[in-house]
């Protein structure tokens, strides 16, 4: 087995151990696998041919978020924060150790923390481009529910935030996605704003 097999299989093995269960087309997974493999299919469909650091960072997004709860924060703005700069470091950490057993060099290690660090995004373009993969998972997978959840205000705002993250490529991207009339009514009304 090549080496982005064995990471492959790490990073799926260790999502695989996420107690959180999501069912998805009449199958059930492990949350954070299943967020694994529409990160992939997505980098897949919107940039065939990504480099193979691409490809692992964005298999690897996710890897062990359950092992940090957002509860363990404050529930605020500011705890928010710190729980994303934690849980950062610790998919960098996870991946380090899973591409160093898989035999990979410090180069590419080092290039796939990176991404999953978010170091220069906006101004990196394979930073940009695992963003891009990453809004667009959240508004094809994740809005539904997080609409449900908060009120259209909040929505609004987290669109507008997301949009401003992503690049005009992947915005009209977006309209190529099956959404709710709600939710597009919720899109247009945050890219307006």
């Amino acid at each position: 087995m090549e080496s982005y097999d064995l990471a492959f299989a790490g990073f799926d093995a260790h999502n695989g151990k996420d107690p959180h269960l999501e069912t998805w087309q009449g199958k059930e997974y492990p949350k954070e696998l299943l967020y694994a493999i529409r990160m992939s299919e997505r980098l897949e469909a919107f940039a065939p041919g990504s480099s193979e650091y691409i490809k692992l960072a964005a298999r690897c997004q996710h890897i062990g978020r359950w092992e940090i709860p957002r509860s363990s924060y404050p529930m605020d703005r500011k705890g928010y924060l710190q729980w994303r700069n934690s849980l950062k470091s610790h998919h960098a950490t996870i991946a380090e150790g899973i591409l160093a057993k898989s035999g990979y060099g410090k180069e590419i290690i080092d290039k796939v923390k990176f991404l999953l660090l978010k170091k220069e995004l906006n101004r990196n373009a394979d930073t940009q481009l695992l963003e891009d993969i990453i809004c667009l998972v959240f508004i094809d997978f994740y809005l539904d529910e997080f609409a449900r959840k908060h009120d259209d205000e909040k929505v609004v705002d987290i669109l507008r935030k997301t949009m401003k993250k992503m690049t005009e490529r992947a915005i009209v991207e977006v309209s190529r996605i099956s959404l709710t009339p709600k939710i597009q009514a919720l899109i247009k009304k945050a890219g307006e704003s």
